[in-house]
């Protein structure tokens, strides 16, 4: 069985560059991914605990990567898909590296498939500025520091659409991550991207600001295309009870976990 991690949303997400390309930095979720399983068969047989790839799609994946397009396939993603958590990407990289594919090629068969991916199939997925719609580093970065994080899904799933790039400039938060700020910073930058967002974008009643200052976060992010929602806060510093005010202003699958890290 391959583990593959997903995401929690992004630091940073929107427009920057001359070309105003859709660019993020990813928050990195260690503990929640996708759990893949393949073995050889005579025909393709799919066994998932929610949809995340059908036949036609993992027939045309397989095939992209040189492998063959059949085989017994175990999936199992631990967040719903569509949440901004990267179980779609997660479960392509996982079934990948399952099935023996190369590493060579795998962003770009990701790519072709969800037409935006995220960068889970990268060593240190959060130290990039990523291209979602082109499948590719637009510049390395310093890793974020290391952060606990409280989050939840607030909201029904929202998949992205590679087509949408409504989405605000960032090209400021962007030079001033790559100077690498210390946590109050990145959580400063985060909660910064994700207000440009929600007010672009909405939803206009989002509580997660609000829960941000009540329970004494350093900043908040957001899936800048999904429903997850995350509070920042130093390591071993989040209230006890901040998953249960999570679960009380609406927020499903809480979840606590570390992230980032340097050095």
């Amino acid at each position: 069985m391959v583990f593959v991690a997903g995401h929690f949303g992004e630091w940073l997400q929107g427009l920057c560059g001359p070309e105003g390309r859709v660019a993020l930095v990813t928050l990195a979720c260690p503990v929640a991914g996708v759990h893949a399983a393949w073995c050889p068969a005579r025909d393709l047989r799919i066994e998932q605990n929610a949809p995340l790839l059908d036949a036609p799609r993992c027939r045309a994946f397989l095939a992209a990567l040189g492998r063959p397009a059949t085989g017994e396939v175990r999936l199992s993603a631990d967040l719903p898909p569509g949440g901004g958590a990267g179980m779609s990407t997660a479960a392509l990289v996982a079934l990948a590296r399952a099935s023996g594919a190369a590493e060579e090629g795998l962003a770009a068969a990701c790519l072709t498939l969800e037409g935006a991916t995220d960068p889970l199939m990268l060593p240190a997925p959060d130290a990039v500025l990523w291209a979602p719609r082109a499948a590719r580093v637009l510049t390395p970065l310093t890793p974020p520091p290391g952060a606990e994080i409280v989050g939840g899904f607030w909201g029904p799933p929202c998949p992205t659409d590679p087509a949408d790039t409504a989405f605000p400039r960032i090209d400021d938060l962007v030079a001033e991550w790559q100077r690498g700020p210390d946590l109050r910073g990145a959580a400063r930058l985060a909660a910064l991207s994700a207000a440009r967002t929600t007010a672009l974008r909405g939803p206009q009643d989002d509580p997660t600001p609000a829960l941000a200052r009540a329970l004494g976060a350093l900043g908040h992010a957001r899936a800048h295309t999904g429903s997850a929602r995350a509070l920042i806060f130093a390591p071993g510093t989040a209230p006890p009870a901040a998953e249960a005010r999570l679960r009380a202003a609406g927020y499903a699958g809480v979840l606590r976990f570390r992230t980032g890290g340097r050095g």
